[in-house]
């Protein structure tokens, strides 16, 4: 079929550009990028690079110094979706992780269904933290309008506290367009982050569902929070959450929800039980907290603790592999549709196509089949 020549030629084209830049990979090279409106692309070696400018020398320059407000520009460069702003945030990350290599870090995503009180709980988590002498980063993703694309921004108004504090980071993010409950650079921006010798980071999704998983392929701990009397938990969170998390937190255990929440906790142990293991050397781990109170942080942090001597560096490195090769393929995915688009606004027949596909002419399947052969010159 046609459309599996699409996927087979676009996977051999890509795979040739597409080159290793994260921080397991010493051999990084940014990515290689070419004019949308052809086809072909030019492939990056791995001994060429994108020259930095001189804004984003100031930039890596004010990162050694742990300036915040370098690693706001830093992050923007590799949210931009400009080619040339692209590009220069790809070679910034490369030139970082071949000056310092990989950071140690801990890498903990949190999910959890709206009203759980996931920014209420980071901050007094992060406050704890910062309090213990780490440096913690916290990247949020706030969800974009559908319609106008817009998105408010206000995670760091909910944590005064913490976005005050000198030895932590809070950057919320639009989801955009993407599908998972994380930006399309989040993963880039966790290694800025640790670039900037934050070693926690902590990063937050638009909320809990099917789709709102997508954190658990770049951190290296998934935290689902849960509500202590939200109904039949189990059903509204569903299945496919269930087997990815590594602690499951029943917030909002004071007052007189404190035994509401020893009982949803109870639940949740019997849950994991009917699951299959993530990994081999580690159970998921339940726990109550009081974020308002501050009571039950300590054991949080102790599971997550427990967790990375559990499971092993070594384990923890392969795991990160995994998510850097499935996030090339996902930015793969971005840009060729990306170009794509830009291609088919160029198309002579483009508008032709879609009036036939209102009218009911042609199927929508086939309009697709027809346009996505005329890019690829199939």
């Amino acid at each position: 079929m046609l459309s599996q020549a699409l996927f087979q030629r676009g996977k051999i084209c890509w795979c040739r550009g597409v080159l290793r830049r994260l921080p397991l990979f010493r051999d990084c090279s940014p990515l290689s990028t070419q004019s949308s409106s052809t086809p072909s692309h030019r492939i990056i070696n791995s001994d060429e690079h994108v020259p930095l400018k001189t804004g984003t020398k100031q930039i890596m320059k004010g990162l050694r110094e742990r300036n915040r407000a370098s690693l706001a520009q830093a992050i923007t460069l590799v949210e931009s979706v400009k080619k040339d702003r692209f590009l220069q945030g790809q070679a910034l990350l490369s030139a970082l992780v071949h000056e310092n290599g990989p950071q140690k870090t801990a890498r903990v995503g949190i999910s959890g269904p709206p009203g759980v009180g996931k920014s209420t709980f980071i901050e007094a988590m992060g406050m704890y933290l910062v309090d213990q002498g780490h440096r913690v980063a916290v990247l949020t993703i706030d969800p974009s309008s559908s319609v106008s694309g817009g998105s408010i921004l206000g995670d760091k108004t909910r944590m005064p506290n913490l976005s005050r504090h000198p030895n932590a980071y809070i950057r919320p993010s639009p989801s955009g367009c993407t599908l998972g409950g994380v930006a399309r650079s989040t993963c880039d921006s966790i290694v800025l982050c640790e670039q900037a010798q934050y070693d926690v980071v902590l990063v937050e999704t638009v909320g809990v569902g099917q789709s709102e998983i997508a954190v658990a392929e770049m951190t290296d701990v998934f935290l689902l929070l849960a509500n202590p009397a939200g109904g039949d938990e189990l059903q509204g969170i569903k299945r496919g959450v269930m087997e990815l998390v590594d602690l499951v937190v029943v917030n909002k255990a004071d007052g007189d929800l404190q035994n509401a929440a020893r009982r949803a906790a109870a639940e949740y142990v019997s849950a994991l039980k009917l699951l299959k293991r993530k990994h081999n050397q580690w159970d998921a781990q339940v726990h109550c907290v009081s974020s308002v109170n501050n009571t039950g942080l300590e054991d949080v942090w102790s599971s997550v603790e427990k967790y990375f001597d559990d499971v092993g560096s070594e384990s923890i490195l392969k795991h990160r592999g995994d998510q850097y090769r499935r996030w090339m393929w996902r930015h793969i995915g971005d840009q060729l549709l990306s170009r794509f688009e830009q291609h088919a606004q160029k198309h002579t027949t483009l508008s032709d196509i879609e009036e036939k596909v209102h009218d009911g002419v042609i199927t929508p399947g086939l309009a697709a089949e027809n346009l996505l052969a005329s890019y690829f010159k199939l």
